[in-house]
């Protein structure tokens, strides 16, 4: 049985997150992905696993290269789960926007 990760725990580590600005901007191979970071090649290799495994990445060999590109459908679960957090903050920042603009009338 294949043990899927949490695209949570995945996108909590500041590296991961970083591959995935990097990926999103354009498709890159490992190599182009490891250039970018101080860390060794096989740590960065890990981290790509991971967010393959979270299906937040996806791979697509063309002949010896793999290019990895974003997978934005994945990242609808993690859309869905900040949705509601978003409508709280903002109803609540527009309520002090509106104190903070007519003090007087609470």
């Amino acid at each position: 049985m294949e043990m899927r990760r949490d695209i949570f725990q995945a996108i909590a580590d500041p590296t991961r997150r970083a591959i995935i600005a990097l990926v999103a901007a354009q498709a890159m191979t490992p190599g182009a992905i490891a250039a970018e970071f101080s860390s060794s090649r096989q740590t960065i290799s890990r981290h790509i696993q991971i967010l393959t495994e979270c299906q937040l990445l996806r791979q697509d060999q063309k002949g010896r290269e793999i290019h990895y590109h974003l997978n934005p459908n994945q990242f609808k679960e993690i859309a869905d789960f900040i949705e509601p957090f978003r409508q709280l903050w903002d109803d609540r920042f527009n309520k002090l926007e509106a104190l903070m603009n007519n003090p007087t009338n609470p």
